[in-house]
């Protein structure tokens, strides 16, 4: 079981992120935080600090490749990463039912994708060589099929999940961990936002828990809640033309 003392996680400011930041830090900790919200990342940061933890936070737009480059490398020179979390994401038109404005599947696209691989590329190679480390990207269980609301989310989170899957191959020669993390419905205000029915929605304290268990054993994915994970991956298997008529509103 892996243990972890120089953490980043990207999209801190709240949700999972949040969530995570708070329950890895501790005495001898050193957290590398990025956030959208320089408010709620400053609160994130010094709840870190009331707990032990060392604490670097900055507003580092994950879509800026140069930015989060030079901000990571930084980090990494001094401190050595051992877990990067790309966790960073955003959902847009939750409750459209019709297409879907191109300007938000744009943003999303540029965030949930772009984003995770601008905080993955600076650091891979040291990780490599280094051969020690573990990633972990956050997908969703929406990655499983296209549901009928949020195209860009979907489409964005089944490209990292199969995107992590196979990086997860050629990292491990290194001795370097990946694990995807496919969520349901957590708490949040991403999730807040959501008019339909949530089923199984758990809290952020019982996500993290549930992620950093996976990560500490390089769980090659993390899903939950159970119940849903198995519904969504029967849906997954049925025909497309059947799924689709279950799905039709």
């Amino acid at each position: 079981m892996k243990t972890f003392r120089h953490i980043i996680i990207t999209g801190a400011s709240s949700g999972i992120g949040e969530a995570l930041a708070i329950d890895y830090a501790a005495p001898g900790v050193v957290l590398g935080l990025t956030g959208r919200d320089a408010r709620r990342l400053s609160a994130v940061a010094d709840a870190c600090r009331t707990r032990g933890a060392t604490v670097l936070a900055d507003t580092v737009d994950t879509t800026d490749r140069t930015a989060m480059a030079l901000w990571l490398k930084a980090f990494d020179d001094a401190h050595p990463v051992d877990l990067l979390i790309a966790n960073a994401g955003i959902s847009l038109d939750q409750n459209n039912l019709e297409v879907e404005p191109f300007d938000s599947a744009h943003r999303t696209i540029a965030v949930n994708i772009t984003g995770v691989l601008n905080t993955v590329e600076p650091l891979i190679d040291r990780l490599m060589a280094r051969r020690e480390g573990q990633v972990g990207v956050i997908s969703s269980l929406a990655a499983f099929f296209g549901r009928p609301r949020s195209a860009s989310y979907n489409a964005s989170k089944a490209a990292i999940r199969v995107w992590g899957e196979s990086l997860r191959f050629p990292l491990a020669k290194a001795n370097v961990g990946l694990s995807v993390v496919c969520p349901g419905y957590v708490t949040s205000r991403m999730t807040d936002a959501i008019a339909d029915p949530r089923p199984k929605t758990m809290s952020t304290g019982r996500a993290s828990q549930i992620i950093r268990h996976g990560l500490a054993r390089n769980r090659p994915r993390i899903a939950f809640p159970f119940g849903l994970t198995v519904g969504v991956w029967f849906t997954a298997l049925l025909p497309v033309w059947l799924s689709a008529r279950m799905l039709k509103e």
